[in-house]
């Protein structure tokens, strides 16, 4: 409980009544991420049905984008805002890493910001009521992206939560792949068979991130894993919302 306590106060500003989270309970927290990335994408898909009884789908969408960053505490967000600036004002590593810090925005990581945000309304706006439901199997599988990415880099830095971690246990890694698989496998089993479209998404942008950031940075830092969350969310919801051409 103490692990799960703590995923929940990493990824979320959800109030969990469980004792203070202590240092060794980071690491094990790592395999519950998708399960509050579950609970978060059910508030959410529940908070655009709500809306969208009094509103627009366009105004309902909003909200709904609006209530997930107040559930996140803009958390993924901000990475994405830092990473952005890093890669975009830096060429070394070193520099790179020094960019990210900076608690101050740039105009790289507010257009990536425009980005992730206006993709996700739109997305939202697209869904059709039922594919709404989709939610908690793509939040789930893109917060996989974390731990898959910890699985196969090394921190890149010796600063900040990422390096706190340490050593994640690989069966910590297969269980968040298993709570992932069982909530896309609970959509499937309501009858939605885009399900299926999720994990490969998720799972392509997570590889591609973490081949590039072995590549550029040699491993990963926090606003590297959280960008990496937003990618495989993108590329998830993405595939929901693609036709195949006749």
């Amino acid at each position: 409980m103490r692990a799960l306590a703590a995923a929940f106060r990493m990824l979320s500003r959800i109030p969990i009544p469980a004792p203070v989270t202590r240092r060794e309970d980071m690491p094990a927290s790592v395999a519950w991420f998708p399960f509050v990335g579950c609970v978060i994408g059910a508030l959410v898909a529940g908070a655009f049905v709500s809306a969208s009884m009094l509103w627009p789908a366009g105004v309902a969408a909003v909200i709904a984008v609006a209530f997930g960053l107040l559930l996140t505490g803009g958390f993924h967000e901000d990475a994405v805002a830092d990473a952005a600036d890093g890669f975009g004002g830096g060429i070394e590593r070193e520099r790179v890493l020094a960019i990210m810090r900076d608690s101050r925005i740039g105009t790289f990581g507010v257009l990536a910001l425009w980005c992730v945000l206006s993709l996700r309304a739109v997305t939202l706006c697209a869904l059709d009521e039922a594919a709404l439901w989709l939610l908690p199997a793509v939040y789930a599988w893109s917060r996989c992206a974390a731990p898959l990415l910890m699985l196969g880099l090394r921190p890149c830095s010796e600063r900040g939560l990422a390096s706190s971690m340490g050593k994640i246990a690989t069966w910590r890694i297969v269980l968040a792949v298993l709570i992932a698989c069982a909530a896309a496998a609970a959509v499937w089993h309501w009858g939605d068979h885009r399900a299926w479209r999720i994990a490969p998404a998720a799972l392509i942008a997570t590889c591609g991130w973490g081949i590039y950031l072995k590549r550029r940075m040699g491993g990963y830092s926090g606003d590297l894993l959280g960008t990496g969350i937003q990618l495989a969310e993108a590329a998830a919801l993405l595939a929901l919302l693609a036709t195949p051409p006749s």
